[in-house]
Formats: C-alpha cells, sequence, structure tokens
C-alpha cells in the first residue's frame, strides 16, 4: 500500500495515541498529531514513537482556523482522522460548555479547513483525499430490548450533553459530504478500554481506586450495559477504514463484548487479586470490598449494543481481543507502568507542553 501521509487531530488522547502507534508500528503512513493538549492530552502516551521520522507533533487547538490552515499547508495531508473531542459524559453534565466549543465549533472549523485545503488539490490528490470522523455510539441513545444493536442506520436519540455534541458533529461531516462533496466517513464505536487511558474512565479509575484502597463507585444499580472494545482492536478498525472505506458511508464498530458495568468492576477486582494480591491496600482484605454503589447520574443510558457486522463483511475487520483478555492485558499494563499513571494523577504531565517537536 502507498504510504499516506495522515494528520490526526486528538492524537495525543487515548484512542488516537493508540492509531499513531499503531501507524508509526506497523505501517510506512506519515503521521502528523494535532492536539491543543487539554487535561487529557498526553504526549507520555506517543513517547515509544515520537523520534521516528514518521511523526510530527502541532500543538494547535481545532478551533483555530489560522493555524489549522498553516498545518495543512506544511503538512500537505492525504487523509485527515478526526478524533479531537471532549468525551467524559459527567464533564459534559457539569460543564457543557467545553463540548459545544470543541465537538461543534471545533469540527465546523476543521471540515472548512480541509475542504479549502481538498478544494486546492491536483485532480489525482483530490480524488485520493478523505477525512475520516471517528464518533461514538453513545449517539444513538439507549436499546430497551435485550437483542436490539445499534445500526448505521439506527435513529439518533442523544441523552448526554456530550453524546449531543458528537451527533452534532456527525450531521456536519454528513453535511459537508452532501453539500461540497468532502469525501467522508464516519465511525461509530462502543466503550474503549485497555492501555493510555485517562484516569477519569471507569476501568483506569477503578484499577487505580482500588490499588489505592479507595473505593470503587459504581453507579445506581450498576445494571448498566456497554459494549467493550480493546482500543488496539478500534485502531485498527480505524486504519482500515480511511484507507479503505467506501466514501460517504459509515462504520459501526464494536467488540461484541455486552457486559454490566458491576460485571466489569467485579472481573477487575477478581483480575487484581490475581496479579496484584500482594500489592492490597492496608486493611483490604478483598478488593471487591471497595465496591460502593453511588447515586445515579442525570440521563445515564442503560444499554448499548453494537452490530459490527458491515465492517467485517466489507472491510474484513473484527477484534482480535476478548473481553476477558482485554481486560487483563489492561489490568497487567497498569500494574507495569505505574510511572505513566503516577504523571497524570500528580500532574507532570502536563509540565513542557510547549516546545514540543513540531
Amino acid at each position: 500500500m502507498e504510504a499516506f501521509r495522515i494528520l490526526i487531530t486528538g492524537g495525543a488522547g487515548f484512542i488516537g495515541s493508540a492509531v499513531i502507534r499503531y501507524l508509526v508500528e506497523n505501517t510506512s503512513h506519515v503521521v502528523a498529531n494535532l492536539d491543543k493538549l487539554t487535561y487529557a492530552g498526553n504526549l507520555d502516551s506517543v513517547a515509544a514513537v515520537s523520534s521516528s521520522d514518521q511523526y510530527r507533533f502541532y500543538q494547535v487547538d481545532v478551533c483555530d482556523c489560522a493555524a489549522l490552515d498553516k498545518v495543512f499547508a506544511e503538512f500537505q495531508p492525504d487523509a485527515v482522522m478526526h478524533l479531537a473531542a471532549e468525551s467524559h459524559v459527567d464533564r459534559s453534565i457539569d460543564g457543557p460548555a467545553d463540548f459545544i466549543e470543541t465537538n461543534i465549533v471545533g469540527t465546523y472549523t476543521l471540515l472548512e479547513a480541509t475542504r479549502s485545503y481538498w478544494q486546492g488539490l491536483p485532480t489525482e490528490r483530490k480524488a485520493a483525499f478523505r477525512f475520516h470522523h471517528i464518533s461514538t455510539d453513545e449517539v444513538y441513545g439507549d436499546l430497551h430490548g435485550t437483542d436490539d444493536l445499534f445500526t448505521e442506520t439506527t435513529p439518533y436519540a442523544p441523552s448526554s450533553p456530550y453524546s449531543a455534541s458528537k451527533a452534532s458533529s456527525d450531521h456536519l461531516v454528513r453535511a459537508w459530504q452532501r453539500t461540497y462533496g468532502l469525501p467522508t466517513l464516519v465511525t461509530n464505536c462502543s466503550n474503549n478500554y485497555g492501555p493510555y487511558h485517562f484516569p477519569e474512565k471507569l476501568i483506569p479509575h477503578m484499577i487505580l481506586n482500588a490499588l489505592a484502597g479507595k473505593p470503587l463507585p459504581v453507579y445506581g444499580d450498576g445494571n448498566q450495559i456497554r459494549d467493550w472494545l480493546y482500543v488496539e482492536d478500534h485502531a485498527r478498525a480505524l486504519v482500515k477504514v480511511v484507507t479503505e472505506g467506501e466514501v460517504g458511508e459509515t462504520y459501526n464498530i464494536g467488540g461484541h463484548n455486552e457486559k454490566r458495568n458491576i460485571e466489569v468492576v467485579r472481573t477487575l477486582c477478581s483480575l487484581l487479586e490475581e496479579l496484584a494480591a500482594d500489592q492490597k491496600p492496608a486493611g483490604v482484605a478483598r478488593y471487591e470490598d471497595l465496591i460502593t454503589f453511588v447515586k445515579d447520574r442525570p440521563g445515564h443510558d442503560v444499554r448499548y449494543a453494537i452490530d459490527a457486522s458491515k465492517i467485517e463483511r466489507e472491510l474484513g475487520w473484527k477484534p482480535e481481543e476478548t473481553f476477558e483478555t482485554g481486560l487483563r492485558k489492561t489490568v497487567a499494563w497498569y500494574l507495569n507502568n505505574r510511572e505513566w499513571w503516577q504523571r497524570v494523577l500528580n500532574g507532570d504531565y502536563q509540565l513542557g507542553r510547549l516546545g514540543e517537536k513540531a
């Protein structure tokens, strides 16, 4: 396959950094990481590949049109993978403004910068160009039947400010394809987990709380169901879509791993008993004893589940990890990479952010 020049927004985030590590370690594609470096952006997550000739970094906000124009002119991408987003539901409930700004205004600004650049490309490069927008299954709302699945044609019914902002960005991307002919693709994925996950999210939050002997807070009765996808499986799927997907299409990406939240937490506790019995905090007989049920959050969706048959059928992708193998790898990674998450918890990862490689 001919090497692409791929501009990745949000490449210092959880999923974006996984995509960058995969591209640099497994392909000949050249990658530009464009990230504002908000609290969730962590350049430690791409440290393993940051010295590669295939990697560039630009500290730029997707809402900054002039800065985006400069990056496009300098890097000359063949594709854009748009992952930059505010993504934490609880934070969107407490402060929705940042989600509207980044996820909606930022996507609009990036689309316009991309369109301007794309329209100026020579005919052959223009025809080969791709804009890949990475979204979430939360735009579909929740499922009520036990056998229902989200498909690419499920109507949108977002429940939180976060999912509403992502739904808005999806609509913008499709409108730019329909109105201006911009060659776009959209993917909607289920809950990701794995290495380098920011500690505010469920799985890393539970692992680190357990190791610290802190309560493991579970919303409501813990019976909310999510479909879990190992982040490195997701990275492979995204690269498949941007390089082989059909323009104008949407692809749902799921892990085929439906689990209740309480089941996830109990499985984590079980793995910690096996892998970190000697690291149990003083006074804790079993990690599971730390589980605490707390008041449910407003508008909490009950069940998400993805029908990923289209991407498997049309692009030949399916997840390599089961939930059991992926979760074991995840727990082992957090146990073996304390420096990464300790730098997040104490804030050191935010030091020295200006003047990075560009």
